[in-house]
């Protein structure tokens, strides 16, 4: 693999993470930045998967944040101001734009390895200007982590391993020859590459245990490919098994050193997800990853990824084991997540190298059918040019040929894989970018205000980045607070159950007569109950003047009021701020944006009267 390819593929993530400033999963943030903000400066929003007695999440995967934090800190360099709010957002990017690189150099040495050296390049394009990974690859997403430490893992799985090829072959696709006199030597650099995978396998487990899916299935087939020879067997099997007592061993003492109580956070994720609560953030048909997430994920390279995968399925030629594992890898990895009634995209992002390298496949071998190839008339020295001969020769070559030194596919189907890259500047430039920007302007408000300052943000709950990006001290006790989504975690009943988001926008005017003060009081006092705690559910105890019961929030108007614009459309709310003194001071992103109430932009209106 060309060494100016890999050093491409890292420039291109870093620049991705460091100009991402759109909003797509709220994980991102809170599952991620904030605990490694809290951790090192003492305050943040941790979500109810971290608060409740048995918590789900994992501190190992936020901890890579926290040297960063951790040095600014110490150095001073958090709090230069504007410099420092600026080192607190990058610095963190540049280290998930470098990781992300990872899958696409990582693809291109699978790639090399079970395809050829023709496939590899194909493999790193297709990667490279993939629209989802644009969209999520560079982000502070476990998923995308997860993605990055599985296609290593992939790089060193034996693919073509099969119970009628000679355990001493299994690597042939990665040495150039093969004798038995140093048999030994070799197997200890096959035991090397094993041992590789089976780390690298083990680190994504640990990052989110559901990648255990698709390890459950290769090592399943690559015990039964070497099962006829037990010394073999017996070697994997217990490499496999130290690196998951090892891995099941760190999470278990970095946890609960975090917890400060024993905890061991895949056994409780299982448990809380048994219940209801998963199904409280979306149920999907069970077809929904095949309908829907697949050609999300692979956009335009979906009818090339199909045909790949159409060729394996159908081909016969014998030596095909490597693709079919792979086949029955997505096949196995979808199928059982489609079990499960909560379904999002990202959580088959592992499987896209996969999915990247039937495309790859399929461009590689269709470019290379007669009909794509041009009559090469140029005789040579050496073996003159036969009558009507082909060679492999673009028809047009490229700058994209040239750069990303492809081998003979037709520009119209390089075009096609490009199509989405217009689009993918749009989503990591433009697309719901008002509630990052809204951050910026938090953080434009004088020092010496914040003090005296109080904001209340009515949006779903986090729409908008937590302190990690804000970095303001002075709104973390109280001062700016937010609209909860507490998932009913004591066996409320789904259907009718209600978290303090649904109450609001289920009717605005009445949530702001009944939580609210008829009038500001100009003091801006702290509210005294904004939200329910976190891992606490939003159930209604206490009894109002008119005999209904309510829940127990209280709110005192702020001096802003952060929101989307489509909240000005429901019916009383224009004419409510306008009669309490608030005045619409800054907006940001395209009100056609977003989807339900997160449409209009983000607004901030403050008192002024």
């Amino acid at each position: 693999m060309s060494y100016t390819l890999t050093q491409l593929a890292i420039y291109i993530r870093i620049l991705i993470a460091l100009f991402t400033r759109t909003f797509f999963q709220a994980d991102e943030y809170f599952q991620s930045l904030e605990p490694a903000h809290k951790l090192v400066f003492g305050y943040g929003h941790l979500t109810w998967e971290w608060m409740i007695s048995q918590p789900i999440r994992s501190i190992i995967y936020p901890a890579l944040n926290v040297p960063i934090y951790y040095f600014l800190k110490v150095t001073g360099l958090s709090e230069l101001g504007q410099l420092g709010d600026l080192l607190l957002l990058v610095c963190p990017q540049i280290l998930h734009g470098g990781l992300a690189a990872c899958t696409d150099i990582h693809l291109g040495k699978t790639a090399r390895a079970i395809l050829g050296s023709d496939y590899s390049s194909t493999a790193m394009f297709i990667s490279l200007t993939s629209f989802f990974h644009a969209l999520a690859l560079s982000r502070s997403l476990s998923n995308s982590l997860e993605t990055s430490l599985c296609t290593i893992a992939f790089s060193c799985y034996p693919w073509d391993a099969h119970s009628k090829l000679s355990v001493h072959l299994i690597y042939n696709r990665f040495l150039s020859s093969i004798f038995l006199a140093n048999f030994l030597h070799q197997l200890c650099w096959y035991r090397s590459k094993l041992r590789k995978m089976i780390l690298f396998s083990a680190l994504a487990c640990t990052i989110r245990p559901t990648n255990a899916v698709i390890w459950v299935y290769l090592y399943a087939n690559l015990l039964w490919a070497v099962r006829n020879y037990h010394r073999i067997s017996l070697l994997i099997i217990k490499d496999i098994l130290i690196a998951c007592s090892l891995s099941i061993a760190f999470l278990f003492t970095v946890d609960s050193l975090y917890y400060q109580t024993l905890t061991l956070t895949p056994f409780n994720f299982l448990k809380r997800n048994m219940s209801d609560v998963s199904l409280f953030y979306g149920a999907n048909a069970w077809h929904y990853y095949i309908t829907q997430a697949i050609p999300i994920l692979c956009t335009t390279a979906l009818p090339f990824t199909l045909h790949g995968m159409w060729t394996t399925a159908t081909s016969k030629i014998v030596h095909n084991t490597p693709l079919r594992t792979m086949l029955a890898t997505v096949i196995w990895t979808v199928g059982i997540y489609s079990l499960a009634g909560h379904k999002e995209w990202r959580f088959l992002h592992p499987i896209l190298p996969l999915l990247h390298l039937f495309a790859t496949q399929s461009l590689v071998d269709m470019g290379s059918s007669p009909r794509h190839l041009k009559k090469d008339t140029t005789p040579t020295a050496s073996k003159p040019l036969s009558k009507g001969r082909m060679r492999n020769v673009p028809q047009t070559p490229t700058a994209i040929h040239r750069q990303f030194q492809l081998p003979n596919i037709p520009t119209g189907y390089l075009g096609l894989v490009l199509a989405t890259v217009p689009l993918s500047l749009y989503v990591i430039l433009f697309y719901c970018s008002g509630p990052i920007s809204v951050s910026a302007y938090i953080q434009s408000i004088r020092k010496d205000q914040l003090n005296i300052t109080t904001i209340g943000v009515l949006m779903p709950c986090h729409s908008i980045p937590g302190h990690a990006y804000i970095h303001r001290e002075e709104l973390a006790h109280g001062r700016m607070w937010s609209l909860g989504c507490e998932p009913p975690l004591n066996g409320e009943n789904l259907s009718t159950y209600k978290d303090q988001t649904n109450v609001f926008f289920d009717s605005p005017s009445s949530y702001l007569r009944t939580y609210f003060p008829p009038h500001v009081n100009q003091s801006f006092p702290l509210s005294p109950f904004p939200a329910s705690p976190p891992g606490v559910s939003s159930t209604p105890s206490v009894l109002s003047a008119s005999g209904q019961f309510i829940h127990p929030w209280r709110h005192e108007w702020p001096t802003h009021l952060i929101f989307f614009g489509n909240l000005l459309h429901e019916e009383g709310i224009l004419d409510t701020l306008a009669r309490q003194g608030y005045k619409e001071v800054w907006k940001a992103g395209r009100e056609w944006e977003g989807e339900g109430v997160r449409k209009g932009g983000a607004r901030v209106w403050r008192w002024s009267a």
